[in-house]
């Protein structure tokens, strides 16, 4: 049996996640986007609660295709809203419309969202070495960074903390601790 690090347990979704995705370096400019919607929907709330509303998440939302989200309007807004398959936070809905618009703009400014994303952390993962859940911070000055500048380019829900979970799970980090079988330095 696989050692899993402590929140991947107990539940089929959160062990399949962490054991196919978290943590796994991603470079596709539509599955961090997302992941950035989906860290922000899940601010206040359990992870376990985003899982089970991911697949209506990825209907409802175009598949994740910024430039569809992007022409949100406001009925379209509204008709998320009433959708119990999602999370139902106005400022959730509209910040992944608004999110996507700043996509689409950090794509024409530099090319691709993951070349914006990844440079970060210069472009490799950044691997730590984490004994105990405790040892996993909820920010660092990558994530400081990486908030201050996507809130100057006009993106929402990206403070520190929820920055530092997309870069977890995108894998610009690697926290999985040394007694899990998907840590990086096993």
């Amino acid at each position: 049996m696989a050692t899993r690090c402590g929140w991947a347990t107990g539940n089929p979704l959160l062990i399949a996640y962490h054991d196919t995705e978290w943590g796994t370096p991603v470079h596709d400019d539509r599955a961090l986007f997302e992941f950035l919607v989906l860290e922000g929907a899940q601010a206040g709330l359990s992870w376990i609660t985003v899982l089970r509303k991911r697949p209506r998440y990825r209907e409802a939302f175009a598949g994740f295709d910024p430039e569809a989200v992007a022409r949100f309007d406001a009925a379209r807004r509204r008709r998320l809203l009433r959708d119990p398959g999602l999370i139902r936070n106005s400022l959730k809905i509209s910040s992944a419309v608004t999110n996507a618009r700043a996509v689409l703009e950090v794509q024409d400014a530099l090319g691709s969202f993951d070349a914006y994303v990844w440079r970060f952390v210069d472009g490799a993962p950044i691997r730590k070495i984490r004994r105990v859940p405790g040892d996993i911070p909820s920010e660092t000055p990558e994530s400081r960074a990486m908030s201050k500048d996507m809130k100057r380019r006009g993106f929402t829900f990206v403070g520190p903390t929820v920055c530092y979970a997309f870069m977890q799970a995108v894998g610009l980090v690697d926290d999985h601790l040394v007694t899990c079988f998907r840590h990086s330095h096993r």
